[in-house]
């Protein structure tokens, strides 16, 4: 099943042994041996955000906090260490039920400390270190196995795209973000209360349970936000990230239309209209915000019109207009995966960024012949 040696914990601490015994340290779910030889990390399998584990192929992440001596010996000593020596080698491994997995040796890319209350002393709170080979597909299932298809999010919501919005877009919120805690009291302004599209008030009624579908890159503007532009002819209710655009709807005399033209504007340029209507912008504003606050990302670079082609290739796309006059973008998607693919225009070719409930996900994507700038399938 794998290209890894199993391997006793004797043998393990004999990598960083050297004249004397070895002292380990366990933090978390994670034990570090250190010895005059080298270091020894030792984590379990499986897989978490909030504990130390296999990130992907070529990525170990650890959690803290963490002893003083492994701060010391992971961060301190390679800094304080002459570029003329030798450096001492880091040993990763995995525990599984039968013993211990040898994934090799790896070097600290990443490391971040913070400081300990009433003391000058800094505390390490998470360490990245990057193989120096990286784990076949085989042995990264092994050591981090794979969420069963059943306990990924469902697509039933694509279905009613082109048929009932507000169900599509329900099914995908409550699908995609589990519910926060009940607060204490109502929401400060009630979208009831408010002149507002039906669509915008199921919206808002969502939020009120899963704040995070406000967007995490542009925002839909919470209630109390609300405001007219300049000339008082627009309700803005969602803005970039920077300020440098902003979505708006047309006030009408007559109350709100049903299902009213969304538009884009730049503060200096006349507004330009998205090509699908509120019902369809609010099922696009939130695949794009889900996909760029996942926590599991695929971020290749630059695509040509054949790469789209194969990245896609085994995904779904979703049965709407172009999103986002600035970089026309359209959505693919599989169970707990977006994709946006965004048109840059001439020679700049497509971006794209696949984001995921859970790393599995991710795994209609792992062959598809693009070079990657992180993935974490």
């Amino acid at each position: 099943m794998s290209s890894m040696p199993l391997v006793g914990e004797e043998w393990a601490y004999a990598l960083c042994g050297g004249l004397t015994i070895p002292e380990d340290f366990t933090f978390g779910s994670t034990t570090v041996v250190i010895g005059d030889a080298g270091t020894l990390i030792i984590v379990e399998a499986g897989d978490s955000l909030d504990r130390s584990c296999v990130w992907n192929a070529g990525e170990v992440r650890l959690l803290g906090p963490a002893p003083t001596p492994v701060r010391k010996r992971l961060v301190d000593e390679p800094w304080e260490r002459g570029t003329d020596d030798p450096k001492l080698p880091v040993h990763l491994t995995v525990r599984i039920s039968e013993g211990l997995l040898y994934l090799g040796t790896g070097s600290v890319t990443r490391a971040g400390t913070v400081l300990r209350p009433g003391c000058d002393e800094h505390v390490l709170t998470d360490c990245l270190l990057r193989l120096h080979s990286p784990l076949t597909r085989s042995s990264l299932d092994l050591v981090r196995p794979l969420l069963p298809p059943e306990d990924l999010p469902d697509l039933e919501w694509l279905g009613h795209v082109n048929g009932n919005r507000a169900s599509a877009l329900e099914q995908f919120i409550t699908g995609w973000y589990p519910a926060a805690p009940e607060t204490a009291g109502p929401p400060s302004v009630e979208a009831s209360a408010l002149d507002l599209p039906d669509g915008l008030r199921h919206f808002y009624r969502l939020a009120q349970h899963r704040p995070r579908c406000l967007g995490v890159q542009n925002r839909v503007l919470p209630l109390s936000k609300l405001q007219a532009d300049p000339k008082g002819e627009m309700l803005v209710f969602g803005e970039e990230n920077q300020g440098g655009f902003f979505w708006s709807l047309l006030w009408t005399l007559g109350g709100p239309e049903s299902d009213p033209t969304v538009w884009f504007r730049e503060y200096d340029e006349s507004p330009i209209a998205e090509q699908e209507p509120l019902s369809g912008f609010l099922i696009q504003f939130s695949l794009y915000e889900a996909s760029m606050g996942a926590d599991y990302l695929a971020l290749p670079r630059q695509l040509t019109a054949q790469q789209v082609d194969r990245l896609t290739e085994r995904l779904l796309p979703v049965p709407l207009r172009p999103f986002w006059p600035w970089a026309p973008t359209r959505f693919y998607v599989a169970p707990g995966l977006v994709l946006h693919v965004s048109d840059e225009g001439g020679d700049n070719g497509f971006s794209a960024w696949a984001g995921a409930t859970h790393r599995s996900a991710l795994a209609p994507l792992a062959d598809a012949p693009v070079e990657w700038s992180r993935f974490d399938g």
